[in-house]
């Protein structure tokens, strides 16, 4: 089969290397799946760098989501069992974790379904607690993990508030459904979140970012206000004060959502339950910017690196295509 694979840390588009191998064989609990589509995400860069919480052996094939297809023919979302992650013709996953894929969404939107929109089900119910009627503000609004923190707002009725970088991706913003769009290039951030709320700001905030973006988030988050730190795509991770915290009232959430396979993997479970009901009734479809065949997925791995995409990038094998 063919199989990207890692030999040495780097930049993906410099470090993945297209190879003909053999294909993976099924530990104990361990499934063989024929992959369909592989969703891009920041961790498989991480990967390539060497960067993130998990640190495979080398050689390793990165792709940590996928939509892939059983030995029975059944359609599932899976997170591969590395190191023989979702870029190649075949992978290895969990049997107990697979996810039946939704009937509502194609090979490339299941695929995109799971990693993200769990993180954001998870920061913004189990977390945050987010009601109907509550202000959320999403940083990266156009982004793959920010795209469906604000798809999920908007299904629970909160109004949203997307934060973006540039004219394009504040487009693509508004056809999500926020409510207010900023572009952080052009506007000052904390100044039209104020002024958008009234001078109140954001009850729940959704930060992927980090960095610049969590400073914001602390001078705009409202009383008694929750800021749920996801991740630090924008590569600094910021240190909080929190004397902040306590003298403004807020909460501050971290969010690990691979965590909960292991601690509470009934609650992953109700989860996708949940996305599927809303992405059978319409309220929730993964943004898939763009879909490329395997050859084209060092490139697309290194233009979500860059912070270069909007939406979701996917692999799409032939066949499924």
């Amino acid at each position: 089969m063919q199989a990207w694979q890692v030999h040495e840390n780097g930049e993906p588009s410099e470090v993945m290397r297209l190879k003909d191998v053999a294909s993976p064989t099924p530990g104990d609990g361990q499934v063989l799946l024929k992959v369909r589509a592989a969703n891009i995400n920041f961790p498989d860069a991480l990967l390539c760098r060497g960067q993130y919480q998990v640190r495979p052996s080398l050689p390793f094939t990165p792709g940590v989501e996928i939509c892939g297809e059983t030995e029975d023919g059944r359609r599932v979302i899976a997170n591969p069992a590395l190191p023989y992650g979702g870029f190649a013709e075949y992978a290895v996953a969990d049997a107990a974790a697979l996810l039946p894929a939704p009937d509502a969404l194609d090979d490339a939107e299941a695929a995109a379904l799971h990693i993200g929109y769990q993180t954001g089900w998870f920061g913004l119910h189990r977390r945050a607690g987010l009601e109907a009627g509550e202000t959320l503000l999403v940083h990266a609004a156009a982004g793959g993990v920010g795209s469906a923190a604000v798809q999920l707002g908007k299904a629970a009725g909160a109004t949203v508030i997307g934060v973006v970088g540039g004219a394009e991706k504040a487009a693509v913003a508004r056809e999500l459904g926020c409510d207010v769009v900023i572009d952080r290039r052009a506007t000052d951030v904390v100044a039209a979140v104020k002024e958008a709320t009234g001078g109140r700001g954001a009850d729940v905030i959704y930060d992927p970012v980090g960095g610049e973006a969590y400073t914001q988030s602390a001078k705009t988050v409202a009383f008694e206000g929750r800021i749920v730190v996801v991740g630090f795509a924008g590569g600094t991770i910021p240190s909080p004060a929190l004397n902040h915290a306590l003298v403004k009232n807020y909460s501050i959430l971290g969010l690990h959502w691979g965590l909960y396979n292991t601690k509470n993997p009934k609650l992953v479970q109700h989860c996708h339950e949940q996305l599927t009901e809303q992405a059978a009734r319409g309220a929730i479809k993964p943004l898939v910017s763009e879909r490329v065949p395997l050859s084209g997925a060092a490139a697309a791995v290194q233009k979500v690196a860059d912070g270069l995409t909007t939406g979701r990038i996917a692999v799409v094998m032939e066949e499924a295509a």
